[in-house]
């Protein structure tokens, strides 16, 4: 038991390569995109449509599956704070090893070692959840910008300095406030 779902839209079925290099398939079908796609300021809206065109080879070591992912990303710009909306294209790229075998063909359990191990296809099986996370969040930017010159907000009172260029405080250096309260006094009418 896997505990893959082989209904689930993400999860693709790769019976039809198993074990038998050189054979290919192609696969392009729209996906509900799932909770969590995303960073702090940048996300894909769960539940949009994200469109995905894919090629599954087989190779000796197991199947690598490429292609594209066509999304829409919702954002908000990290200076003014204004919702932001764009298409993104991401790639992906990786390869799902096949489970080891003993020499009867039975898979044997090894445990392994390595720091970012591969993923496995699981009774003919890959799930792509893991694979769209990692592309999409590697490519979401961590501050996206509504537009390159975006202003943004005032840093005193967060006004939107878009709306009036010319905003600003009368800032004085705290080094000079005991002269500034002298002249406070001298205006004062006797």
């Amino acid at each position: 038991m896997t505990g893959l779902d082989p209904t689930d839209p993400l999860v693709l079925d790769a019976r039809t390569l198993q074990r038998r290099p050189g054979s290919m398939q192609t696969v392009a079908r729209t996906v509900s995109a799932p909770a969590g796609l995303g960073v702090a300021m940048a996300r894909v809206p769960e539940g949009s449509p994200i469109e995905l065109d894919l090629r599954l080879e087989s190779v000796l070591e197991g199947i690598l599956v490429s292609g594209t992912a066509e999304l829409e990303v919702a954002a908000e710009c990290s200076r003014c704070l204004e919702p932001v909306q764009w298409h993104e294209e991401v790639d992906l790229s990786e390869l799902f090893c096949y489970p080891p075998t003993d020499a009867r063909g039975a898979i044997v359990e090894e445990p392994d070692e390595s720091e970012d191990p591969l993923p496995v296809v699981q009774d003919d099986l890959i799930d792509l959840h893991p694979v769209l996370r990692d592309a999409v969040v590697i490519d979401l930017p961590l501050a996206p910008l509504c537009r390159e010159d975006c202003p943004g907000l005032c840093p005193q009172c967060g006004y939107r300095m878009e709306d009036d260029p010319q905003h600003g405080h009368e800032e004085s250096d705290p080094r000079w406030a005991a002269l500034a309260a002298l002249l406070d006094e001298d205006d004062t009418p006797a």
